[in-house]
């Protein structure tokens, strides 16, 4: 079976990484954020922060244990030796991945609609055909693309920043304002972490790296600093351009806020700087939920025709096929929001999942060399990813009852092909 080629190094990965988690939600979400924790939300991007870095960190020594694609289901099959365990770990992470692609091409849709006359969702359809084409033609390319969006995101939000800074206000501002309390704060940062989600899934393109157990760990780790101080710096900026009540009653918080400091000129930049912002996200998502299908397929888990590796290009073509499919699908999902909160309820259970491995692992192979260690250890016991459990169970713990149940219904839809599947597969080897 041909392999996967090996092209990003740690700058065009870092890049990578920091496209993954800057896309569509801090463009989207900071509004609604405003909205919970008024002034202070910039106290909830430093939760979610502090999260990612927990998960990031354990992220770092898995991937560096095991460089693989389908990292959360070589992970968590490893830690705790059971497939079925891993299995639902990688299927959870895989329908999420479809999800976010589906909700962000929308919103893709919404905001190319302002330019063109094009109905949404086949604006959306478009852009998932487009982006899976450059996903086919290779992780290179793919990487590439990624960065050129990266980077007008970047600046996008680095305007956001400049006029944070240089815009006179009337009164001083308060950052510790909070309408709702702690309770507002803590709301916000559930829902904002859906802006930290994609660092992740740098570890699906483990088998595409250079040097990946040196490389992975130290794009990871940069990736969260860096996205993570832009995010800070972007909700203490906005609040000193519009007031938390007119943020959250925004659509388009970002555009709002340059149409106030530079005139509606402004706001127009934004809004394309938007559509690039979303179509990172999309591309993103389409690159590492095709690594999913095809590290699970490679392992047996799914069938193997999602395995197969196109001659040419060096992708996982079926597997891409599979998640362009899937996603034009899931583009009849609509309130970004809602949605927002799914993916973040079955990231923070995949999160927790993985912040476990790490202390298991450090008992169950103790012997494996670990080019990267979680630091702060008490013997071979992490003590980072223990507190990374804790707040991610307290995480899922914060959502509403119909969140959790669209959650649980996911991971009941993997046990029931789990099921299907194996019973399948030992029908045709006892044939």
């Amino acid at each position: 079976m041909s392999e996967l080629k090996r092209h990003m190094g740690l700058f065009s990965l870092t890049l990578y990484g920091v496209g993954l988690t800057l896309g569509a939600g801090i463009y989207v979400l900071i509004g609604e954020s405003a909205g919970f924790a008024g002034n202070s939300m910039w106290i909830s991007f430093v939760l979610g922060a502090i999260v990612a870095i927990f998960a990031g960190l354990s992220y770092a020594e898995l991937s560096a244990l095991f460089p693989k694609a389908a990292a959360e289901y070589v992970f968590v099959k490893n830690a705790f030796k059971s497939e079925f365990i891993g299995f639902q770990v990688g299927w959870l992470t895989a329908i999420t991945s479809m999800i976010v692609g589906a909700t962000v091409a929308l919103g893709f849709g919404g905001y190319f609609s302002q330019f063109v006359d094009l109905p949404i969702v086949i604006s959306a359809i478009l852009l998932l055909v487009v982006l899976s084409m450059v996903s086919f033609i290779g992780i290179k390319q793919s990487a590439w693309a990624n960065t050129i969006f990266a980077l007008v995101t970047i600046a996008g939000l680095g305007i956001i920043i400049f006029l944070g800074i240089t815009i006179d206000v009337e009164e001083p501002i308060d950052y510790f304002d909070a309408p709702h309390g702690m309770t507002g704060i803590i709301l916000a940062f559930v829902l904002i972490f859906f802006a930290f989600i994609g660092f992740e899934d740098m570890a699906n393109v483990a088998e595409e790296v250079k040097k990946p157990k040196k490389t992975l760990p130290r794009a990871i780790i940069l990736s969260i600093i860096i996205t993570g101080v832009i995010y800070i710096l972007v909700s203490l900026s906005a609040v000193r351009i519009l007031n938390w009540e007119e943020l959250s009653q925004s659509a388009a918080p970002l555009a709002d806020i340059a149409t106030r400091g530079l005139g509606s000129k402004g706001g127009i930049t934004m809004s394309i700087i938007a559509l690039f912002a979303t179509a990172s996200t999309v591309l993103i998502t389409l690159v590492a939920g095709a690594r999913i299908l095809y590290g699970m397929a490679k392992s047996n888990s799914l069938p193997s025709i999602f395995a197969k590796i196109h001659p040419k290009t060096g992708t996982p073509w079926i597997a891409v096929i599979g998640i362009l499919v899937t996603s034009v699908a899931f583009t009849l999902i609509g309130d970004i929001v809602i949605v927002a909160n799914i993916v973040v309820f079955a990231i923070v259970i995949t999160f927790a999942m993985i912040n476990l491995s790490v202390i298991l692992l450090r008992y169950v192979k103790p012997e494996d060399q670990r080019p990267f260690r979680v630091p702060l250890n008490i013997g071979r016991f992490p003590i980072l990813p223990l507190f990374g459990f804790i707040i991610t169970v307290y995480m899922a713990m914060q959502f509403e009852l119909e969140v959790i149940l669209v959650g649980i219904g996911i991971i009941g839809s993997g046990c029931v092909f789990y099921l299907l599947y194996n019973r399948q597969k030992n029908k045709n080897c006892i044939i």
